[in-house]
């Protein structure tokens, strides 16, 4: 969230805090969901960078564009494998995975 909204949003007496605290999350599970999110966002970014549709990615894996809607915003049904898999479909290598994970930019 970006700094200016946090202190409007704390100005006008919302309480501000983290998915980790709202949730109620164990550090295990927190950065299993950062992980899940970087690899969507990769993934998203990966795809639109190569110019590649939702569905023709779908095609290429054998499966539906809603399946690739939901890779793309990171939903709970979709497995770390299924996102690393499809990642590597796009022509990611090991290292570009390792950098999404740990939140640097290609």
């Amino acid at each position: 969230m970006k700094t200016s909204t946090k202190r409007r949003l704390t100005r006008a007496g919302w309480r501000v805090g983290t998915a980790k605290e709202f949730l109620g999350l164990s550090e295990a599970e927190t950065v299993l969901v950062e992980m899940r999110l970087a690899l969507s966002r990769s993934l998203r970014e990966r795809r639109v960078h190569q110019g590649v549709s939702q569905v023709v990615l779908a095609a290429r894996l054998g499966s539906s564009q809603s399946r690739v809607a939901k890779m793309e915003a990171a939903d709970r049904t979709v497995s770390l494998d299924l996102l690393v898999r499809t990642l590597l479909a796009l022509g990611a290598r090991r290292r570009d995975i390792a950098r999404a994970i740990d939140g640097q930019q290609r």
